[in-house]
């Protein structure tokens, strides 16, 4: 069973998603990995709250986009994600990118990441970056409630 929750902690606002279409983009990825959708539940959050996540959870003394709890078992992709909105606008702009797609990037670099793509090795953020791109082609234009 598909399940998707979204929540915020620290100083950020809630992106104003379109939830229905949001859920068929997520599971359409996850299919093309032959994954099924389990529980996801992404935080959105402030660079303090992900700088301490970040710290706490990992020992790392850093801010970042995104941080990926894996909770998978061998039926359904699962876990939590917790986003700096701050970080993703501060990414955008450094790219030129603009904020909403830079979110959508980070909000489904995190479900490549439950699908088992890696990023950190020798090639592999290459690898991701072609994965995040075939993802953002089929994203629909309705997942902002605009």
């Amino acid at each position: 069973m598909t399940e998707i929750n979204y929540m915020v902690q620290g100083n950020a606002a809630m992106p104003d998603l379109n939830e229905k279409a949001m859920q068929e983009w997520i599971v359409a990825v996850a299919q093309q990995h032959h994954q099924r959708v389990g529980c996801l539940t992404y935080v959105f959050c402030d660079d303090e709250y992900i700088l301490q996540t970040n710290r706490e959870f990992l020992g790392h003394d850093y801010y970042t986009d995104i941080i990926t709890f894996d909770y998978t078992n061998s039926r359904h992709i699962a876990g939590d994600m917790v986003i700096s909105l701050d970080t993703v606008r501060s990414n955008a702009e450094m790219l030129g990118t603009p904020y909403d797609t830079e979110l959508m990037r980070v909000i489904i670099h995190g479900v490549l990441h439950l699908c088992g793509i890696n990023d950190k090795g020798p090639g592999e953020r290459e690898i991701m970056e072609q994965h995040e791109n075939a993802a953002l082609s089929i994203l629909p234009d309705n997942v902002f409630n605009k």
